[in-house]
């Protein structure tokens, strides 16, 4: 494995055209820092005694319905994404973006934020982010979730003050957090569709880091660099449907080891590289 990663990482960097070096990363990456997966056992959302799975809970239908709930809910990952720390994996993305430069790009699904805090510069955040707050009733732009509301408990109640702050000023309707829900559809404003997928097209090497592909983009991103030539490199510890897509593939690398493991091999093969 490394022997083929060290060839294509080479070859991608003395190219011309089409030699970005773009990672996409997915929950399993923020799996270190204790921030349950979002598919996994641990990924169904508990709020109260009400148990939903994601599907229907992450909506903005349910959001219209249960404005109150939902942003509790909200918080209470707040207050979670707050308390976790930036692990190894982040850490060594961050080093790989320093030694890439203008060449590196990272997409992520996650709206945990942990990629800024770890020092990350060039980022596109296609679920958007837990930072940002919009109006559900869409005439306001996107704008930072006021710092006056903290993370809560899960069993913790909004304030009146939250509930005033969470409500837009120009027409009175509830602001919502600026991520993507199940019911919606990515975009360029919020979800940086566009760009990501102009990346992907331009990419030597697309790096697929602890995610299941279960959601569009991120395929579409994956299908994008295989048309146009580049290499999926699939980090994973099981298969998943981006290997579903790739195993005819010969442009593909199949690595089944941690994220740290791998990319700490990654950033390794750079530096041997560029210092020649």
């Amino acid at each position: 494995m490394k022997e083929q990663l060290n060839e294509i990482i080479r070859q991608v960097y003395n190219k011309k055209n089409r030699n970005l070096f773009t990672f996409l990363t997915g929950a399993g990456i923020s799996a270190e820092s204790g921030i349950p997966t979002y598919r996994g056992i641990d990924g169904i959302w508990i709020k109260g005694t009400k148990f939903h799975k994601p599907e229907e809970f992450g909506t903005f239908k349910y959001f219209k319905e249960n404005p109150e709930e939902v942003w509790q809910y909200s918080l209470f990952r707040k207050k979670m994404f707050e308390n976790a720390q930036t692990n190894e994996s982040h850490h060594e993305i961050v080093e790989i973006e320093n030694l890439l430069q203008d060449r590196f790009h990272l997409i992520t699904q996650n709206i945990d934020n942990l990629h800024r805090r770890s020092g990350i510069k060039t980022i596109y955040e296609i679920h958007g982010n837990n930072r940002e707050i919009k109006c559900s009733n869409g005439c306001k732009g996107i704008e930072n979730l006021p710092d006056e509301i903290e993370g809560k408990d899960i069993d913790e109640d909004l304030t009146e003050k939250d509930i005033e702050l969470l409500k837009c000023k120009e027409c009175g309707s509830w602001m919502r957090p600026n991520i993507l829900w199940f019911d919606e559809y990515y975009d360029e404003k919020t979800n940086k569709k566009f760009s990501s997928l102009k990346i992907a097209k331009n990419s030597g090497i697309l790096f697929i880091v602890g995610t299941s592909g279960a959601t569009n983009l991120p395929m579409a991103i994956a299908e994008s660099t295989l048309r146009y030539g580049g290499t999926i490199v699939d980090i994973n510890t099981e298969d998943n449907l981006f290997t579903e897509l790739v195993k005819d593939k010969k442009n593909k690398i199949i690595v089944r080891e941690t994220s740290t493991q791998a990319l700490k091999t990654i950033r390794e093969i750079l530096q041997t590289i560029i210092a020649e």
